[in-house]
């Protein structure tokens, strides 16, 4: 079962389980997308298709707060609002080693479609970030970084650390140092944008996990 964070007619607030797809793809998974249609058609007793626009997406294994629009009309005012970074899209990482207490970090960013791989390219998309570390624990030399994406680049937050030797914790892809089995530690915590009918801005937040290696910052947040 999906956890709702809100609904109206015109949106769907939700967060996105781990490991599960935000739409389909070559594997066939079950996605997030085909899943809440299935419950509006269920809970609606709608018949046909049910229409539900998506507007941002999260990678695969990363779990948080996603918002879907319930009409063509929201999804058109909600994509505008991520076109101009009005739609405000806070993360939490735990990273391998010590970095400076603030920062942004700005690269150009390829992705190789083949492999679904993105590097640091200066002919790549421009990606901007601000994070802010909210604990080093040296024993384990780890950091808990709260992140304010101001580009939404594919994998941007694991490339941006990873380039910088400070790779996510986890990260299958990206972190030489992952363990098979372990989980990323990346979450979306946090989301915020303007409501595409009333404009009243809205905002919703998530507890971050309390699984591993999140346990470990468990007095920090």
């Amino acid at each position: 079962m999906i956890n709702i964070l809100y609904e109206d007619n015109h949106l769907l607030v939700v967060e996105k389980p781990i490991n599960i797809l935000v739409q389909s793809d070559y594997t066939q998974d079950l996605d997030l997308l085909t899943i809440l249609k299935q419950d509006l058609k269920k809970r609606y007793n709608k018949p046909g298709n049910v229409y539900l626009g998506l507007v941002h997406r999260l990678d695969r294994p990363v779990g948080g707060v996603m918002v879907f629009a319930k009409t063509s009309k929201a999804a058109s005012r909600l994509s505008e609002q991520v076109r101009t970074h009005k739609l405000e899209k806070v993360y939490h990482a735990i990273v391998y080693g010590k970095l400076k207490e603030k920062d942004q970090l700005h690269d150009y960013l390829l992705k190789d479609t083949k492999t679904n791989m993105v590097v640091v390219d200066k002919n790549g998309k421009e990606a901007i970030l601000d994070y802010e570390i909210i604990n080093y624990l040296p024993k384990e030399d780890l950091s808990l970084v709260k992140i304010h994406l101001k580009t939404g680049r594919s994998h941007q937050i694991r490339v941006q650390f990873s380039s910088r030797n400070h790779p996510l914790y986890g990260d299958q892809r990206y972190n030489k140092q992952a363990k098979v089995g372990e989980q990323i530690a990346l979450f979306a915590s946090s989301l915020s944008f303007y409501h595409p009918i009333t404009k009243e801005k809205m905002t919703f937040t998530l507890p971050l996990p309390t699984r591993k290696p999140w346990h470990l910052f468990k007095n920090d947040v």
